[in-house]
């Protein structure tokens, strides 16, 4: 592995630039970093002196940094050093300009205001770990999407992230010799999506789920001829019902989402044409 030091600096919280830099990364497995994070610098001359602790490790420096007063002390110490340095974002906001033929505000910070959209996540939080693993089922009718499916196919953490989207999303569990809510039952205009895993992955994650919690005994819980009955009777129920599925069995958190938004907003030209 070759150990680098990497040098995270922003005007705001660093956030977009960390999900940059792991993004990046990834892709160089050979790559063992330590990142030092310098965040919300709003003056050129908090820049300045910052610039003698990074002295201390030098490395790669990638920087968002909107105001081009504090990026200007930055690149000169960056040059001065030898510091191999990326701007972020400033090609795009460069190129956004000349298309848009308008001039940036060069204000950090200004994507984390707190403005309709920013409460509108937070109410979709709540309202996510408030309806979650089917806890309140008395007003399904106010969620932008509703996850229907078996133990263990990722509904919570994925409602998490629909939330963090601004989505209000509830999550109903299928379990065995029990009907579903017949809340859900009468909710004919709302989105829901089945999600669906595969037999063998199910009891896999099951199991160490049972050893997480110390829980030697086989129960038909991990059983995978129960399981495997299951999920064909989950699917069943998706089709009876004509919810789209989604197998989440290949697919991260971050994927299964996308894909149910892309169903989300099919559905929604659907039904408004």
């Amino acid at each position: 592995m070759k150990n680098i030091h990497l040098h995270l600096v922003s005007d705001s919280t660093g956030d977009t630039l960390e999900q940059v830099a792991k993004a990046s990364l990834v892709q160089f497995p050979g790559i063992s970093p330590t990142k030092h994070y310098w965040p919300m610098i709003r003056t050129a001359r908090h820049m300045e002196r910052l610039i003698a602790e990074m002295e201390e490790n030098p490395g790669i420096v990638m920087f968002t940094l909107v105001n081009l007063d504090i990026e200007k002390v930055l690149i000169d110490a960056c040059k001065k050093h030898k510091w191999p340095y990326i701007s972020v974002l400033h090609g795009i906001i460069r190129e956004l300009g000349r298309h848009l033929n308008e001039k940036p505000t060069e204000r950090p910070g200004l994507q984390h205001q707190m403005d309709d959209e920013y409460f509108e996540r937070i109410d979709a939080m709540q309202y996510t770990l408030a309806h979650d693993d089917g806890q309140i089922a008395e007003n399904l009718a106010d969620a932008d999407i509703i996850l229907v499916g078996v133990s263990r196919t990722s509904k919570t953490p994925t409602c998490i992230y629909l939330a963090n989207r601004g989505y209000k999303a509830a999550n109903i569990p299928i379990v065995p010799g029990c009907p579903i809510p017949a809340e859900l039952d009468q909710c004919k205009d709302k989105f829901v999506v089945g999600l669906v895993n595969s037999v063998d992955r199910l009891v896999q994650i099951r199991r160490n789920r049972l050893l997480s919690l110390k829980e030697s005994k086989t129960t038909d819980y991990i059983d995978e001829e129960l399981v495997k009955e299951e999920v064909k009777e989950a699917r069943r129920l998706f089709s009876k019902m004509g919810w789209p599925t989604v197998d989440v069995t290949r697919r991260s958190i971050e994927e299964t989402s996308v894909a149910i938004i892309n169903l989300k907003n099919k559905y929604h030209e659907e039904k408004t044409s």
